[in-house]
Parts: C-alpha cells; sequence; structure tokens
C-alpha cells in the first residue's frame, strides 16, 4: 500500500523473537512508521536458523520486514533515557520483554502512561500481568502445554502433539495489534492513552476456550480426534485411493448431500443416522461405513461429486502443494523481496479497498537506522 490507513503514527517496538516483532510487523505494514529497538547484539530471532538471508534468519525476516532498527545499551544511562525520550514522542509503545525488565530500567507501563498521557503502551508477556505467574518466563512450546493445547492436538492412536506453527505467538501479536488499534480509537474521542496488556498464556486459554464451555458443562473431555471435530460427524479427512480428502459437511442439510455423492440417499433418512446427536452416538458405525466407500476411489473422483453438490472438501495439502495452488497465486499473498534469493514472505492475510496490507519490504540490519531516525 502505498501509505496506508495508520500513515504518521509512530511506533517503538521493543520485540524479541515472534509475538512482539509481529505485532510490529501489522502495524507497519498498515503504514505505521515502526522504529524497532535492538540489544547491541540484535534479537535472538536472528539467529534462529537455518535457513539464512544476507546473515539473517528467515524467521526473523518473515516478521520484521518494513522496519527500522536501533539499538539500546539498557546497561548505559544515556541511552537507555535517550529510548524513554523516544518512546514519549511515539504514538504507540510495544514490548514483549521479561517482566521484571522495563521496571529495572524505568520504562514500565505505569510510569510511561503518566509522564506520556497520550501514549499508548502494549505490554505483551508470557502468562499475564497478574497473578503468581506474572514474571514467569514462556516460550511457545511452553504455553502450548500449559494452556492444554497439546492434550487436545494428535491422533488419538498415538501421543500428543505440539501444533506445527506458532499460533500462540502469532496470534498473541495479533491480540495485541487489536488493542493498540482499539486504544488508538480511544485516543481519537478521549485524547488520552492507554495501558494494553496481552499474554502468550491468555492467547492459549482463548485457542482454548470452546474446550473449556464443553467440559465446564459435562464434566469431563472429548478423546483427541485427529482430523476430526468433537461435536461434529462426519467432519473429518477420509483416505481415498490415492490419499486423504477433508470432508465437512457442517449440518444436516449438507449431510444429506454428502451421503447423496456416497450413494446412500437413504441414510439421512435413517433414524440412527438423521441428526448430528444420533451420527455422534454411532461415531464409529458411520465413520466406518464412509471409509470403506470413499477408499476405493481416487480425490479427484470424490472432489468433483463433492464439488458439484455443494459440499465442502479439500485434499490435505503439504507446504509444497499448497504453493501450487492457482488460488494462492491468484491472491499474491506472498512476495520475493532479496534479489537473487527464491525465498517467498508474506503480507497481511487482508486487504483493504482492493490493496492487500503489506509491501515487498526487507528487515532492517542490527542498528541500521542508528542516528538516522
Amino acid at each position: 500500500m502505498s501509505a496506508g490507513p495508520l500513515a504518521g503514527i509512530k511506533v517503538v517496538e521493543f520485540g524479541q523473537n515472534l509475538a512482539g516483532p509481529y505485532c510490529g510487523q501489522i502495524l507497519a505494514f498498515l503504514g505505521a512508521e515502526v522504529i524497532k529497538v535492538e540489544r547491541p547484539e540484535g534479537d535472538d530471532a536472528r539467529k534462529w536458523g537455518p535457513p539464512f538471508i544476507e546473515g539473517d534468519a528467515t524467521g526473523f525476516i518473515a516478521l520484521n520486514r518494513g522496519k527500522k532498527s536501533i539499538t539500546c545499551d539498557l546497561g548505559d544511562p544515556a541511552q537507555r533515557e535517550a529510548l524513554i525520550e523516544r518512546i514519549g514522542t511515539a504514538d504507540i509503545f510495544v514490548h514483549n520483554l521479561r517482566a521484571d525488565v522495563p521496571g529495572k530500567f524505568g520504562f514500565d507501563g505505569a510510569t510511561l502512561t503518566k509522564r506520556f498521557p497520550r501514549l499508548i503502551y502494549a505490554d505483551l508477556g508470557a502468562f499475564g500481568h497478574l497473578g503468581p505467574w506474572k514474571e514467569r518466563p514462556g516460550y511457545e512450546p511452553i504455553i502450548q502445554a500449559v494452556a492444554g493445547l497439546i492434550s487436545l492436538n494428535g491422533d488419538p492412536s498415538g501421543p500428543e502433539a505440539r501444533i506445527g506453527v506458532s499460533i500462540i505467538d502469532l496470534s498473541t501479536g495479533m491480540w495485541t495489534a487489536i488493542g493498540v488499534l482499539a486504544a488508538l480509537a480511544k485516543r481519537t474521542a478521549t485524547g488520552h492513552g492507554s495501558l494494553v496488556n496481552t499474554s502468550l498464556f491468555e492467547s492459549g486459554l482463548m485457542w482454548t476456550s470452546n474446550h473449556v464451555a464443553g467440559w465446564s458443562v459435562t464434566g469431563k473431555m472429548p478423546p483427541r480426534q485427529g482430523t476430526g471435530h468433537p461435536s461434529l460427524t462426519p467432519y473429518q479427512a477420509f483416505e481415498c485411493s490415492d490419499g486423504p480428502l477433508m470432508i465437512c459437511p457442517g449440518n444436516d442439510r449438507l449431510w444429506r448431500k454428502f451421503a447423496e455423492a456416497l450413494g446412500h440417499p437413504e441414510w439421512p433418512d435413517e433414524a440412527r443416522f438423521k441428526t448430528n446427536v444420533q451420527r455422534a452416538e454411532r461415531r464409529e458405525m458411520l465413520l466406518g461405513m464412509i471409509s470403506e466407500i470413499m477408499k476405493k476411489e481416487s480425490r479427484a473422483h470424490w472432489s468433483a461429486k463433492l464439488d458439484a453438490l455443494g459440499v465442502p472438501n479439500g485434499p490435505l495439502n503439504a507446504v509444497p502443494q499448497v504453493m501450487e495452488l492457482a488460488q494462492v497465486a491468484a491472491l499474491a499473498m506472498f512476495s520475493q523481496p532479496y534479489a537473487g534469493s527464491n525465498a517467498l514472505f508474506h503480507g497481511l492475510p487482508l486487504s483493504i479497498d482492493g490493496e492487500r496490507a503489506g509491501a515487498a519490504e526487507k528487515a532492517p540490519k542490527i542498528g541500521e537506522h542508528d542516528g538516522k531516525v
């Protein structure tokens, strides 16, 4: 986007690893000027490789494009005060530093929001700003474990599994950006800034919230479902002659169409399979019956039949297969900003007035903009 809806907004981001930097990148891609503050040795994520491009890990580049980088040695009083003054001239300050660091060096939320009343201060923590664990450190896998996500993931015939993408980090970056944008709207109306608190653990609890609701009513947890769903039957991947196909008839109308595609239009009229509750009571029986039929034909065969009837379905793709899809090409969400490298990096998964938020920006080098901004 040429300017973006946040043009003119100044952000100081003392982010590290994933969650804080992702919040900063969202704001940068929406048009804000984002100054990334790093320790003299740089964000740890710069070294989280291989692979690397121009000396930085691709994971670091992916979440730090479109920013400017300055360094700050918090042990140096002059640099520390310069940082605080810089924060005071910004609209937004975002950090995900260890919980005790801001207070130790005099730039905690209470202090800075009092000193700079218009400042929006976003404090992204590990376990939250309240409670006995408020200073406990945490990384993505720990939060997935403690918040219950790992217990919910994996095939029921095997062990629990970590979710393979950093959904805790990335979603916390998103929640922080949402909080910051809400605080900007509030400041427009009142003239006052806000202290925005988010945490990895709260994001983890949000991801498990539907399971919490079910458990609180029944006192029981459903078994892990693999590709399935604890509340819907059928609603999972079925093995075809050449691989699995995900099929999601999410209501009784779609179930009727699915049964028609299977060659059993009578099933939805039988008392044992008529409603989702009845199907769930006979889950293993029904899934076995469907599986016996599905495995006789290819994914293309079944997908064509289901598409014709409007039943949502799709193959289980690996990443290389995803990137071959015409739909991915049409959305133009990925670009190659580094000359001489095939590395693909994302824009944001949203468009405003027909333009995708995010551009083919590069990530800054450590301290690249020292003395320049």
